[in-house]
């Protein structure tokens, strides 16, 4: 009888009860390295040997431990944990509705077009409310949401839990309801009552998952107005935003300049530049990594907690500021007393940690999937609308085969679905000589003329423009670049704050947490 695999772990020094007559002659051993003994020891481990040599193997491997115990994993049993527990849910049907309390709602039934050529045949637009119509409709306020965000910006009567902007709304607030009627949608895309991949395509009676076509911010606005149609609001009194909202509130403007009386873009841009895109991309290759993500198509079964963990946590890294982050937990360790560990140690890690699990089921992962790429593709600069705008009007038949009740045709050659990685991966080349560093104006001082076209349309449109120093994920710049390129276009009516690290260290957050800097200068623009 062999002995068994686990006798591997056999003591170097053990001595061998038998010598096979192949062994080398004593006076050989002195001219065979240490490495050849060890080999030959592990040889001979394989072979027949007495019951004897086996049973005083078996002893001293039983007698030998480890140098050093094995470490425990207590991150890695909570997520084992929760996924046990969501599969039990799984068996009782479908996750819940991410919706996070009471809205209205608007539904379209006539179809929209999409800029990449995706058609929903209606959608749904949930949104809140706060204060009243004047009787000329003309003291309304769009108030756009960041790419996370609900149209819960405020308590209302019917869900009385704070809004994500509860502070900012309200009598005497910036966003006054004495004076302005304050909309807030949740957009087309997302998770919170507005049709998204998690709705129902009404063709088949099935979720749409990642059937659901390609958006823009511009798509999302076209909605928007949708919405204020039905309302009968022919122009805004202003548009709000912030983040991606800030996004929003320029398309908005360049869409329907005739419709919005002015602009406020807060820690937003005009383009989104490469840092974001990356950071973004990282957050989606985690989540469709996650074997539960199952190609968008996990609604009846497990969700992708774990991948959307790690984004969320990838996220927050770029919401928040070094200097910040120094002054709340510095190096220190969440139990000193305690060694170092590989899971959650020191207190940012438990503070990730933290953030990450309370998230992950609080949002649906397609739509962090769709909703941030639309944010990857916006560009505001004349060159990509023109593009766009060509783009729509090649698929302006599909909305009218839809319109018609006929086939609507696929051209496969050109289908946007089929994109296929390259066959060369990119390199890194060498830096041309006449390349000029200073050309490269990442300080928004020179716009170029592409965006400056772009942004035509906002000519007239007064604008606040704002920006904090320590964001790292619309970096200041950024907004330099919104006000100075609005400035080219001619119009004399801008207003660009830039909060310096001595009055805000909270970084891209920093809109939804200081009201006194941000706030006011919100309220003393809108008057």
């Amino acid at each position: 009888m062999s002995v068994p695999r686990r006798l591997l772990g056999i003591a170097r020094n053990a001595r061998p009860a038998s010598v096979p007559c192949c062994a080398p002659k004593p006076r050989q051993l002195s001219i065979i390295s240490a490495r050849q003994q060890s080999n030959q020891a592990t040889r001979r481990i394989h072979q027949q040997t007495p019951r004897k040599a086996q049973h005083a193997a078996a002893v001293q491997e039983v007698e030998i431990e480890s140098t050093n115990p094995a470490l425990s994993f207590p991150c890695l049993d909570a997520h084992e944990s929760r996924s046990a527990s969501l599969s039990k849910r799984s068996l009782a049907g479908p996750e819940p509705s991410y919706t996070s309390g009471h809205t209205l709602n608007f539904h379209s039934r006539q179809p929209i077009l999409l800029d990449w050529g995706g058609i929903l045949p209606e959608f749904n637009i949930a949104y809140e409310a706060w204060g009243s119509l004047n009787q000329d409709k003309s003291n309304a306020i769009l108030l756009h949401t960041g790419l996370s965000a609900s149209s819960h910006a405020h308590s209302t009567e019917t869900n009385t839990k704070p809004g994500w902007w509860e502070k900012f709304i309200g009598p005497g607030r910036p966003l006054d309801t004495d004076k302005y009627f304050v909309i807030c949608t949740n957009v087309v895309g997302g998770c919170y009552g507005s049709t998204g991949p998690s709705s129902i395509d009404p063709a088949n009676g099935e979720r749409y998952a990642t059937r659901f076509p390609i958006l823009t911010m511009e798509d999302m606005v076209r909605a928007q107005f949708r919405l204020l149609d039905h309302l009968s609001i022919q122009k805004l009194y202003a548009s709000v935003g912030s983040s991606m909202g800030g996004m929003q509130s320029l398309a908005s403007g360049t869409l329907f300049p005739e419709r919005v009386g002015r602009i406020v873009s807060i820690s937003g841009c005009a383009r989104s530049h490469p840092y974001s895109i990356a950071m973004r991309h990282t957050q989606r290759q985690v989540l469709m990594m996650d074997p539960n993500w199952a190609r968008g198509f996990y609604y009846d079964g497990v969700p992708p907690h774990g991948g959307m963990k790690l984004a969320r946590e990838i996220a927050t890294v770029t919401y928040r500021s070094g200097p910040e982050w120094e002054m709340r937990f510095g190096r220190r360790r969440a139990d000193p007393s305690r060694p170092p560990a590989l899971c959650p140690d020191f207190l940012i890690e438990t503070y990730l940690d933290h953030a990450g699990e309370k998230w992950c089921l609080e949002y649906d992962p397609n739509s962090l999937l769709y909703v941030s790429k639309a944010m990857d593709l916006f560009d505001l600069g004349q060159e990509h609308r023109e593009r766009i705008n060509k783009v729509r009007k090649s698929n302006s038949g599909k909305l009218q085969a839809y319109l018609d009740g006929s086939a609507i045709e696929t051209d496969t050659s050109s289908d946007v679905c089929s994109l296929t990685l390259p066959d060369q991966p990119y390199e890194e080349k060498e830096q041309p000589a006449d390349f000029d560093a200073k050309a490269v104006e990442a300080d928004g001082s020179a716009p170029p003329a592409d965006l400056v076209a772009g942004l035509k349309p906002l000519a007239n449109t007064p604008a606040l423009v704002m920006g904090v120093a320590s964001d790292i994920l619309f970096p200041a710049w950024q907004q330099r670049e919104i006000a100075n390129t609005l400035k080219r276009t001619g119009n004399k009516n801008v207003t660009h704050i830039e909060l310096g690290e001595d009055k805000s260290l909270f970084g891209h957050d920093t809109f939804l947490l200081d009201l006194e800097n941000v706030g006011g200068a919100v309220k003393s623009f809108l008057g």
